[in-house]
């Protein structure tokens, strides 16, 4: 009885009761306003109990408030299916290797059409039965390191990774593909930027913002672009591997120091801030935008350096904010604190005896801006002057994200300030610039007749 109302419980089980209508029947499900076909899906058992989850024939998922029902008819049912069935991933001597490391969630996965339900895959194997295409790239080889959501990656996750991706490289492979959520892939992109150097190798950081029940899932297509820039790029960096437009037409490989997470649900959510991406990406080739990338090597050197200070605080700066904010992070034992400062890196003045008491206590204080684009300029007004005498120093373009985890790992290799100073300032992978290029600030305002005309011309 439990698993044919799987989750259900209440008002919900109840209307399902008295149709006789269980978990995996095909439905048509009535209220007084619509119908909707579909299947019924097994719900969370923490879920409310007021509504019953319907996989509709579009691939979507929606809840249906069981007072709202006037009749289910059953039109038959499925049963669920929660493996994938493996295919041996084939190994071709010609092609590279692969490493997949997942940290979290599914690489990829299959909708089981029979049921609507969702299949995570992980394995080679079962890589291959959900992305076939995988093994026209390369020879994969996967390695589950954790299993948690993005918002949960930190420190712990990040030495990990660092580490595992040190002994893929000393095997021998021709590139790393990270799974990773999206909504902290760029903190974790920024940080193995530091902790991974000179890497010898491709190293591409790859999530998807649709599951694969979704018809405009980009899972498998992100898949494919980063297992492709693993294998065959020559940019031996830190990337990030995500959709370009909102469009298949290609991917985008973003610089881990100066990526960003720009959009709760657009397939293109990642974009380079104050600079252009290194390169697309697509099935067929991969085409640099720029230069000045490190390129692959064929030695397996690299430098794993993971000490971190956990002690670190990034600060959104807002009007009237308290000068207790800044002195909570100081009574307890922080030793450095990032401030997203307005405009050109201001705070207002009430925090400046908190900001005193934070150099007194030799506590590292960082200003970037909250504006994303653009520089630090603490020289123009008596504010920025009267902040850097009370130690504050200026991060030029760092992003916020990248100076909290630069912080963190500049004091993880030091106590000293003024090394650490030097470490932040010193930019180790692009995430300090001399200058934003001319097309590194893009923002087109939707409503304006020539933007109109141009998205009209270039849209499909």
């Amino acid at each position: 009885m439990a698993d044919d109302y799987k989750g259900y419980k209440d008002e919900a089980l109840a209307v399902l009761m008295k149709y006789e209508a269980m978990v995996w029947c095909d439905v048509v499900v009535s209220t007084a306003q619509t119908n909707f076909i579909g299947i019924i899906l097994p719900r969370s058992e923490t879920s409310d109990h007021l509504h019953i989850v319907l996989k509709l024939r579009s691939g979507y998922n929606v809840g249906i408030l069981a007072d709202k029902v006037t009749d289910i008819k059953i039109e038959g049912r499925k049963e669920a299916i929660y493996k994938i069935p493996e295919k041996e991933f084939p190994y071709d001597p010609v092609k590279p290797n692969v490493k997949l490391l997942g940290t979290g969630g599914t690489i990829a996965s299959r909708l089981d059409y029979r049921t609507g339900a969702v299949i995570p895959a992980f394995t080679p194997g079962e890589l291959y039965g959900s992305v076939p295409e995988l093994a026209d790239i390369c020879n994969l080889d996967t390695e589950k390191l954790y299993g948690v959501f993005s918002e949960n990656m930190g420190p712990e996750q990040w030495k990990g990774t660092a580490l595992a991706i040190g002994k893929a490289i000393e095997s021998g492979v021709a590139g790393i593909v990270v799974g990773h959520g999206t909504d902290t892939m760029h903190h974790t992109a920024a940080i193995l930027s530091f902790m991974v150097q000179n890497s010898p190798v491709p190293i591409v950081m790859v999530g998807s913002q649709r599951s694969s029940d979704r018809p405009s899932s980009d899972a498998a297509l992100n898949l494919m672009y980063s297992v492709k820039t693993a294998a065959e790029s020559d940019i031996a960096e830190v990337l990030v591997c995500m959709f370009g437009p909102t469009s298949d037409e290609y991917g985008l490989l973003h610089r881990g120091t100066r990526v960003r997470k720009m959009h709760s649900s657009y397939r293109s959510t990642f974009r380079t801030i104050g600079d252009i991406p290194v390169a697309m990406v697509s099935r067929k080739e991969i085409t640099p935008l720029r230069q000045d990338y490190k390129r692959r090597r064929s030695d397996k050197n690299v430098i794993i350096n993971t000490a971190f200070e956990e002690k670190v605080g990034i600060v959104y700066y807002y009007p009237n904010m308290k000068p207790d904010v800044i002195d909570s992070l100081i009574d307890n034992g922080y030793r450095g604190i990032v401030i997203a400062g307005t405009g050109l890196g201001h705070v207002n003045k009430p925090l400046y005896p908190a900001l005193q008491r934070a150099k007194e206590k030799n506590i590292a204080v960082y200003m970037t801006v909250q504006t994303l684009w653009g520089y630090v300029q603490m020289y123009v007004y008596d504010t920025g002057r009267d902040m850097m005498e009370l130690g504050v120093v200026p991060t030029a373009n760092m992003l916020p994200e990248v100076a909290y985890v630069k912080l963190g790992w500049a004091l993880g290799q030091t106590d000293d300030m003024e090394e650490v100073k030097r470490i932040m300032l010193t930019p180790i992978n692009g995430e300090i610039t001399e200058r934003e290029p001319s097309n590194g600030y893009l923002i087109y305002q939707g409503g304006i007749p020539e933007v109109e005309e141009f998205i009209s011309k270039h849209r499909k």
